[in-house]
């Protein structure tokens, strides 16, 4: 509260409305302006509205909780027509409580002008609300927030409410406090229209994260979302490892979508691309120790370094033996020495060879190696007749058997 406040030589209400008050401009009840505060008084404050016009509203709407005002004069606000009174035009920044504000309920809900009110109970379906000192209102779940609002964090506090039902003169009111934040978006999605461009660096919040990405929360009131493939030039298994819920992070803006609404952000390009010096690093015939980090039907990927993968070709890992797959010979996480062959930092490609005979880990049977078993086999299924072939018993002449039978 200021000085002015309370000097004693003031000029009247009727003074101040003489004297500035000229020309009104017509306006409709519930009609939203922006004005410029041009005068703080201990009861009332007046606004310039253009047009040598000007309005006034209760001072006591400056008020926060503690009693701190605000806005200052020669601020802007946005403000509510109600109605022309005492020679002038009365506006309000939200109807709090008071019989003027019981009295302004249904223009108020007509007009889409704001209520204060005091969350005090949770009940079947929502929430009770007391709007403009001692009218009941209903807050559905739906309606309390842009997302879900856990009970605790919403009863006893006072937020600004849109009534988007208005019954049976009064005493069956639905109120929203969605709308109202719904629309301060839009307002700012508007005002960010104008400044932010791709390409842009923001300062932001991790505000959750999925498996695909992380969704960002910038200072200025930007939501959008961090691919996983835009974290860093190498390749991130668990992005977990690498951000937290919570974190602050600086991105720059990729995509700017406001039609769709749909935001993109992007970490790697705020850091060196590695492709750059590539050529300098790895040059052609040298030597480097590199890691496994994917398998492919046509050979296996390298990493040389976070961001820079190199190809082994099958034919490579072979090493002039005919295998069906990679995995045939080495596996994911392999720590292996490879020789740079070629360099093409224009398409990101490196081409691989080994400075090691690379052993088959399961044995391929060749064109030879069927020839040779299959001799084996004949053999030992000659030798397998041989052994348990029985030979023919020795019966003799007739003559022999005819005597022994008369013998006996």
């Amino acid at each position: 509260m200021t000085d002015t406040d309370n000097n004693t030589n003031e000029p009247s209400f009727a003074d101040l409305m003489e004297h500035s008050f000229t020309e009104p401009t017509r306006l409709d009840p519930g009609q939203k302006v922006v004005a410029t505060i041009v005068r703080i008084g201990h009861e009332w404050t007046f606004l310039d509205l253009g047009a040598k016009s000007e309005g006034y509203f209760a001072t006591s709407e400056l008020l926060d909780d503690q009693g701190n005002r605000e806005l200052n004069e020669g601020d802007s606000m946005t403000a509510y027509f109600l109605s022309a009174q005492k020679g002038g035009m009365l506006f309000t920044s939200k109807l709090s409580g008071g019989a003027a504000a019981q009295a302004h309920l249904e223009e108020a809900f007509r007009s889409g002008i704001p209520v204060e009110g005091t969350v005090t109970k949770e009940i079947k379906g929502g929430y009770d609300v007391k709007i403009a000192g001692t009218t009941r209102g209903f807050c559905p779940f739906s309606q309390a927030g842009l997302q879900r609002v856990e009970a605790e964090e919403f009863i006893g506090q006072a937020f600004q409410f849109k009534i988007i039902e208005y019954k049976e003169n009064g005493r069956n009111i639905i109120i929203s406090r969605r709308v109202l934040l719904e629309e301060e978006r839009e307002q700012k999605m508007a005002e960010l229209r104008e400044t932010l461009e791709v390409g842009m660096t923001v300062r932001g919040r991790v505000n959750s994260i999925r498996n695909f990405g992380a969704f960002i929360n910038t200072t200025d009131g930007l939501e959008g979302l961090l691919p996983i493939s835009e974290i860093c030039w190498g390749r991130v298994e668990d992005i977990n490892e690498r951000l937290t819920v919570g974190q602050e992070v600086e991105v720059e803006i990729s995509k700017l979508d406001w039609d769709q609404k749909r935001f993109s952000f992007s970490l790697k390009n705020l850091q060196p691309d590695p492709w750059e010096r590539v050529t300098e690093t790895y040059q052609e015939g040298s030597t480097h120790q590199g890691t496994i980090s994917r398998l492919a039907q046509f050979g296996a990927f390298v990493t040389l370094e976070e961001g820079v993968d190199g190809l082994l070709h099958i034919s490579v890992i072979g090493g002039g033996r005919r295998i069906n797959h990679p995995r045939e010979v080495v596996q994911e996480g392999q720590n292996i020495e490879v020789k740079i062959i070629s360099v093409d930092p224009d398409e990101k490609r490196i081409s691989l060879g080994t400075t090691e005979a690379l052993q088959p880990r399961f044995s391929k049977p060749g064109k030879d190696d069927h020839k040779e078993k299959e001799d084996d086999g004949r053999e030992n299924f000659q030798n397998f007749k041989k052994e348990n072939t029985a030979k023919p018993a020795n019966l003799g002449t007739l003559g022999d058997l005819l005597k022994a039978k008369m013998k006996g």
